[in-house]
Parts: structure tokens; C-alpha cells; sequence
């Protein structure tokens, strides 16, 4: 699957403060700022859960996780199931936890403003 920046991403996000709302909205509008559609479709393509799901499968049942990330799968999150009434499984890396933490902090000064 590939990987990397749709827009402008670092590939190391940048450390700052979650305290300082005028770092964090700059950060935000660096990241946000000159982002091409295109560039952001070729680079990560749109696949629904069926055309990953064997895959998934495979990693869940121990085969390896590089078949679909050159990172580790740490876990597989399961969804709650309100999408057709099935819970699928979803595929999680050490760098999606960091990600998901880093945008999460991004909400602060986002909401203070």
C-alpha cells in the first residue's frame, strides 16, 4: 500500500507543545497550505474494506503484516460493526498511533481559536 505525503506531510511530524495554540495553527497551516488534489489521489488511492479484507484475514490468522505496510501491524482495532452490521477489522502501525496522537493534539488550538 503506499505510503508517504499526499500534500506537504513531514515525514517525521514536528514536535511542538499542544499548550501553544499559535505553534499548533501554524503547524496546521503548513500542513494544509498549497495541498494538491491530485497529487493526494495518486498518492493514496481509494480501496474499499473488500478489496484488503483477505489480506487482513491473512495477518489476523499470523502471516506476516508486510503484505500490505512496510511497518509492523501492531494491532488490529475492530470496528463496531454499524457498517453492514459487521465489525471489520482495521490494521494499526506504531506511526498511525503517533499520527492519530499528533492530529488529536492539533484539536486544542483549533478549538481555542
Amino acid at each position: 500500500m503506499p505510503r508517504g505525503n499526499p500534500c506537504r506531510w513531514p515525514a517525521m511530524l514536528p514536535d511542538y507543545d499542544p499548550n501553544d495554540n499559535e505553534a499548533g495553527m501554524k503547524i496546521l497551516e503548513d500542513l494544509t497550505q498549497n495541498c494538491d488534489m491530485q497529487a493526494f489521489k495518486n498518492k493514496v488511492p481509494v480501496v474499499n474494506y473488500g478489496d484488503i479484507k483477505v489480506y487482513i484475514e491473512r495477518i489476523a490468522n499470523g502471516d506476516s503484516s508486510n503484505i500490505i505496510s512496510d511497518e509492523p501491524i501492531i494491532e488490529l482495532l475492530t470496528s463496531s460493526g454499524t457498517s453492514g452490521g459487521r465489525p471489520k477489522m482495521m490494521p494499526s502501525t506504531a506511526e498511525d498511533l503517533h499520527r492519530k496522537t499528533f492530529f488529536y493534539n492539533l484539536l486544542v488550538p483549533v478549538m481555542n481559536k
